[in-house]
């Protein structure tokens, strides 16, 4: 199969997960300055491009994080590090999965990580997608607690704040509305500001 054919291919899939939505200026800009385009990644790591499309369409590499209004595919820097650390690809997906007690619970985070949707992350393995679930339900459950001290809170959502990145417009499109920085960073910083410090004389 030619590169072309699986370009198209790993496009299509893409956005049979992701939808079609168009990207912007400043969402190509983001971009850029978040992700590395794969092709060039593979060069510096001696990788076939070719073959990691075809381990993305098999389901043992995540897909893209993006494609670029140019078509390039768009990843982490860090694609290849959690397959090196479980010991190659064909091991990845016990190693990934083995980080959840529950079984259902590893596969459908297996199922996530490979859509590439967690672009949520600037770091993404199994400890900081678990961490990411736990400040957001432990967020909730601070507001939701009328005893709760407001520092607990502010010190949740700072945690929360350098785990993620900023997103973009294209992000809101695909998952269908705001984005886990809007509603659990940036609406708690609004809904429950810090108390000005006074200035010293």
């Amino acid at each position: 199969m030619s590169q072309t054919d699986l370009k198209q291919q790993l496009a299509q899939r893409f956005r049979e997960v992701n939808g079609d939505h168009p990207m912007t200026d400043a969402d190509d800009a983001y971009v850029s300055a978040q992700f590395v385009v794969m092709e060039e990644l593979c060069a510096v790591q001696g990788r076939g491009a070719d073959e990691v499309r075809r381990l993305m369409l098999d389901g043992r590499l995540p897909l893209p994080g993006y494609l670029r209004s140019d078509g390039a595919e768009m990843v982490p820097s860090d694609l290849f590090a959690l397959a090196d650390e479980a010991g190659g690809v064909d091991l990845l997906e016990a190693w990934f999965t083995a980080h959840w007690a529950d079984p259902a619970t590893g596969k459908a985070e297996w199922d996530a990580y490979l859509s590439g949707q967690y672009v949520c992350l600037h770091a993404v393995t199994p400890a900081t997608i678990r961490r990411k679930d736990e400040l957001t339900a432990a967020i909730g459950a601070a507001i939701d607690d009328p005893d709760a001290p407001a520092a607990h809170l502010h010190a949740l959502v700072d945690e929360l704040d350098a785990l993620e990145p900023a997103f973009t417009a294209y992000d809101r499109l695909r998952f269908g509305g705001p984005t886990s920085r809007d509603t659990c960073i940036d609406a708690i910083r609004a809904r429950f500001p810090r108390p000005e410090r006074p200035e010293r004389r």
